[in-house]
Parts: C-alpha cells; structure tokens; sequence
C-alpha cells in the first residue's frame, strides 16, 4: 500500500504543477490580450454611433442626469461624461449642467482629445443612384469608394471630428417616381455604407429630392440612416423631428447643428415640407419657423451652425432669396451658414462676425468637370480657430485634391466671386 500512497502523491504533485503552468500561461495569455486591447481603443478614431437623447446617454450608464456618472460606458462617440476622478470637479459639473440643458434633445458627446475644439468638414451634394454616371462609373470600375473619390479626399474626410455632406436621393427600392419630375433620383439601400467608408458623420435630407419617390422612400430613407448609424437633420417623420437640432458636445464647447431649405418656392412643392403629423423636410421659404429653431439652439449651445439648401441651379451669384435670409439667419445666432443647391461654388460674405459660404457646390454628383472642394472649420469656446476652404475638382465622375496652379486658380477665383473676404495660399479664410 505504502508503493501505492507514494504513486499517488507523485502524481498529485505533478497534476499541481501543471495547474501551476495552465494559471500562469493563462494568466499571460489575458495580460496580453487586454494590453492588445487598449491600444486598440486609444488608437481608435472614430466608431460607428447611434442617435440617442441624453437621457438615454445616462440611463444606460446607469445614472441620473442631475447626478455624477459612476461608470464610463466602453469606447464610443456615445459616452456620458467621465467620472469626477477623470476631471476637476468644475469641469464635471459644467458638462452635466450642458447635458441637463439639454435634456430630451438630440446629442451626440465627441472625444476630441486635450484641446477639447470640435472639427467640422462640409461637402455638397451627393448621389449614389447607380442610373446616374458617378455610381455607373464606380460600378464599373470597381465598387471600391476610392475609385470615386481620390484617398487623398477620403483622408481629409476621415480627419475631422464630424463630416457632413447632402444627401440628394432617397435609398429605397420601392415607391413610385414623382409625376412630372425632370430628374428623380434613389439609391440602394445598402449604398448606405459608402457614406461610412467616406468618413461621413451626419447628413443633411433638407433638399429637393428627398421625396423623389413619395412618402415610402421617404420613410425607407430615415430607416435605412437610423440602422446604418447615420444621423440626419433638415427632415423627419413630423414637424418636430424635422426641425431638431443635433449637439455636438466635446468637454469644451457645444455646437448645434440646424439644415432646411427653402428650394422649391412653391406652396405645395414635390418635396413635401413635414407637419405636425406627416413626414417630410424642414422647409424655410418662410424662414420664422428656422429662425426661431436657430435662436433656440443659440440658447443651448456655444456655437450654431446652419446648413441650408438654396440659390439658383448653375448660378454663380447668390439669389434674392440667399442674400435675404443670411442676414437673418446671422441675427437670429447663427454662427456659420454653409449653403448647398446651386450645382457650383458660390461665393462667401460676413455678416457680422458670421461667415456665410453661399454654395459648397457639387461634391460627388455627375460626370461635369466642375471645381469643388472641402470646408473646413475648428471650433473653440470662444468660436471659430481656422476657417478653410480646400479646393478639389470633380472630373469624369471622380473628386480629388488638387494642388499647384490649379489649387491657386481655385483659391483665387474662390476669393474673386466673394465680398470683403481675404483667401490665402492655403485656403485659410478671414473677413477683411
């Protein structure tokens, strides 16, 4: 028995040195893993996000909008504000008295880094319906986003904290085209995911084709951005949702987003203007109602931007309408008005302190040679840091930088068509 006992012991031993072994290997393997996964997380950029209220911002972190966040949610564009021992205690209490400010309200919370600015980039139109020559074109290059636009662009876009462009078409496969329309448009739903491989943030749907193929593209429209993380503004279900503001909040300054448009000039126009209970754009022919949501924001926030359809189609000078509403849409609190519609670049002008660029123009849209280009503006608390304007050109159904003499040309022609505004070699904009 006693030969048996020993055996026994042996292999008791040896079975507590490879538990022994297992535990440190696993425990090496864990260590490994979750050093592989913060670097990740710190290297990350920018994640896929959803719409939220605040108030869904805090429930799920598991607190209350007048209380202090216990628990920082993982790694998102979504999270609630950091715990006291992140930040001072003044820091912490200004961002829940934002946040509480804006209880009920659209908002998404950035992580900027230490400078706590917001980086905006705009764009103009553009259109993925595979009828029309870009997406034919891409298609038939490859379906690869860079085939369309240049990577140089595409790292640009990438660059900013929030990228904005227009979308000119409804994604949907159902629906009927609009009677007596010249041009209508629409997309596959699933082309949705080129505005990610683009870099793109947010959208605007406040223009004239929206509603292309009736309320059920509409509808599919807002469905396919929600599932795809795409927020939007300028349209919605009703009047309300329409017309709501998004907030962009970094540690340092809120910025409020507002879009409308007042293309087309008619009282009951293809594009359907949403009402209190039927869906559609926010329209601004009468601009009271974009004006007060304009003053509202202002109340809410450090900084308003307004992104606005209007102009006249291939027109270079701004129209009747443009030059009414800018200066009271600049009075109203709004601190930067970017326009899109005309199908080329327009000029840019001051009201104020308030920068008005009249047409982004085109961004990716049709098979013209057309100057384009990328706006650019870094937003402080105490309000604009950099405005810059980077040309780029839009040639046999693809957009690129360009640089040298055409850069110049852009640049000087950009400076030429505006009012008391100086433009540098660089791009950088500043009222005179």
């Amino acid at each position: 028995m006693s030969g048996v006992k020993k055996i026994s012991d042996t292999k008791k031993k040896n079975r507590i040195s490879v538990v022994k072994v297992f535990l440190l290997t696993f425990i090496a393997v864990v260590s490994v893993g979750l050093l592989g996964m913060s670097g990740y997380l710190l290297m990350e950029k920018k994640t896929d996000h959803d719409l939220k209220t605040v108030e869904t911002v805090f429930e799920e972190a598991g607190t209350d909008v007048q209380t202090n966040v216990e628990v920082v949610p993982s790694h998102s564009l979504w999270e609630a504000i950091p715990t006291q021992g992140e930040k001072s205690a003044e820091e912490a209490d200004g961002n829940q008295e934002t946040l509480a400010m804006l209880s009920g309200k659209r908002v998404q919370m950035l992580d900027t880094g230490s400078s706590g600015n917001i980086s905006f980039g705009f764009g103009g139109d553009i259109l993925f319906d595979d009828e029309y020559a870009c997406m034919a074109n891409l298609l038939n290059r490859g379906v690869t986003i860079e085939n369309g636009i240049s990577e140089a662009l595409l790292a640009g876009m990438h660059d900013v904290d929030v990228m904005m462009v227009n979308n000119e078409f409804p994604y949907t496969d159902r629906g009927t085209p609009t009677e007596g329309k010249t041009y209508t448009f629409r997309a596959d739903p699933e082309c949705v995911q080129y505005l990610h491989d683009m870099g793109v943030d947010v959208v605007s749907l406040a223009n004239n084709h929206a509603y292309d193929f009736g309320e059920v593209g509409f509808l599919d429209t807002l469905d396919t951005l929600e599932n795809a993380g795409i927020p939007y503004v300028g349209a919605g279900r009703n009047l309300k949702e329409a017309c709501e503001p998004i907030y962009f909040v970094s540690e340092d300054v809120t910025v409020a987003l507002v879009s409308a448009t007042q293309i087309e000039r008619l009282d009951n126009p293809d594009t359907k203007g949403a009402t209190e209970n039927s869906a559609g754009v926010f329209r601004c022919l009468y601009p009271e109602k974009l004006l007060e949501v304009i003053a509202e924001a202002k109340e809410n926030s450090d900084f308003v931007i307004v992104y606005i359809h209007w102009g006249t189609e291939n027109e270079v000078e701004p129209d009747w309408a443009q030059l009414d509403q800018a200066p009271k849409i600049a009075e109203a609190g709004a601190d930067l008005i970017v326009g899109a519609h005309p199908h080329c670049l327009q000029g840019i002008e001051y009201y104020g302190d308030t920068p008005v660029i009249y047409s982004i123009g085109n961004f990716w849209f049709n098979s013209k040679t057309m100057d384009t280009g990328l706006l650019r503006v870094d937003i402080s608390k105490e309000g604009i840091e950099n405005l810059q304007f980077m040309p780029a050109v839009q040639q046999d159904c693809r957009t690129d930088y360009v640089y040298g003499g055409e850069k110049e040309r852009i640049l000087s022609y950009m400076e030429s068509i505006s009012y008391n505004v100086a433009i540098d070699s660089e791009g950088y904009i500043t009222k005179k």
